[in-house]
């Protein structure tokens, strides 16, 4: 299931047999290895992925990033196209327009470490399920060290109310039509002020532990885009000798990261290219793809400084080519997890080499304009039945 099965069963469970024949011809059938994934319950790979972060986040102070202090996460939501199957609409949805026709969709949240590259958790839900309440399934990962960034549809004051429950400190870039507080902050033209805000007057709170007269304290920052345009941002981060106002553009600015990231994981690890039908495959699919992202962020991190130091000879800096570094752990993951120590040794200095010898150029100040249009949800499912690649 780490092995990247995007191609037709048989085809995938013959290629990774072949990778352990000892002479004898031993075939396996489709029936048996969907037999054997039903005992597989998808969290293996939340452990696999929290044993790994633990590793690299204990005693490594040197190689961990951090923003004063801080692990700097960022939440971020986006829609995962399902195959069409009378379970997977049960459970998330259907996606429809004015026509009668539909697609599945499932609701998805990552939290991801934008200094270090590394998924923290990730959450899949129905449609129904707001952004909000999936981003709480991930405070579980989250403690006190650390910063999170949200964009402007997850700011509520319950929402910052739990993070101060948790004692998470948070950005938030906010509309600036979210309340009156925020428009009067906007038309002042002051660049940061330490404020509190209460409940909004249609806000249901029967079943909360505060009351409309409840406040938080919170900070507000004005962020200036250029040619007029202003964005205001909601923070925990009230002390402003030691978070100033102009660090606050480039701070939110580092959440964009986890968009990126949202492009490997469907374009480059093709995570909407199932290899089952069932919710159990779809979650054991999208846990895995999150699984090897941090596989292949461990080995990258082991080479940045070996890449900084041929970088200063260079015209432009140079990254490795993520495509084609997701594409060489094929089959040799296996091997990876399966091996004696010295053979792993062997496969990983052998994916360093592979790596290094696939850099792409990192060119400065490109900018595209960004169309939010460009991809409509009403699409086909990636994966449709009996139609997998065969090559």
């Amino acid at each position: 299931m780490m092995n990247f099965l995007r191609k037709s069963l048989f085809i995938e469970i013959e290629n990774f047999t072949s990778i352990f024949k000892t002479g004898s011809i031993s075939i396996i059938s489709k029936s048996a290895f969907v037999q054997a994934r039903k005992k597989i319950k998808p969290e293996v790979f939340d452990k696999l992925s929290q044993t790994l972060l633990n590793e690299f986040y204990t005693d490594n102070d040197i190689a961990v990033k951090s923003w004063n202090g801080f692990r700097l996460l960022a939440v971020d939501g986006s829609r995962i196209t399902l195959p069409i199957t009378d379970e997977l609409k049960t459970i998330y949805g259907k996606t429809t327009n004015q026509t009668d026709t539909f697609i599945v969709q499932a609701r998805c949240s990552v939290i991801y470490d934008v200094l270090n590259n590394y998924v923290i958790d990730g959450a899949l839900g129905a449609l129904k399920k707001g952004e909000r309440d999936l981003a709480l399934t991930h405070f579980e990962y989250c403690n006190s060290d650390d910063l999170i960034i949200y964009d402007r549809g997850y700011p509520s004051y319950d929402f910052i109310n739990q993070h101060l429950d948790r004692g998470l400190n948070y950005v938030m870039r906010v509309k600036i039509g979210f309340s009156g507080l925020i428009k009067d902050f906007e038309k002042s033209g002051k660049k940061s002020i330490v404020t509190e805000m209460y409940p909004g007057k249609n806000a249901k709170l029967s079943d909360k532990q505060y009351t409309r007269n409840t406040p938080i304290k919170v900070r507000l920052v004005r962020v200036e885009l250029g040619k007029g345009q202003v964005e205001i941002l909601i923070t925990s981060l009230a002390n402003s000798n030691l978070y100033s106002t102009n660090e606050f553009k480039q701070l939110y600015f580092k959440r964009w990261r986890v968009e990126t990231f949202y492009d490997e994981l469907k374009n480059k690890l093709k995570v909407e290219h199932f290899s089952g039908y069932s919710n159990l495959s779809i979650l054991q699919d999208f846990k895995a793809a999150l699984f090897v992202s941090n596989l292949q962020t461990l080995i990258v991190s082991e080479l940045e400084d070996e890449i900084k130091e041929g970088n200063q000879t260079k015209k432009y800096d140079y990254k490795v080519n993520t495509n084609v570094s997701y594409g060489l752990l094929k089959n040799r993951i296996v091997t990876l997890f399966l091996e004696e120590q010295s053979v792993e040794t062997d496969i990983v200095e052998e994916l360093k080499l592979l790596f290094k010898s696939n850099l792409v150029p990192i060119r400065p100040n490109r900018k595209f304009e960004r169309r939010p249009g460009k991809y409509r949800n009403r699409i086909k499912p990636k994966i449709t039945k009996n139609q997998k690649d065969g090559v």
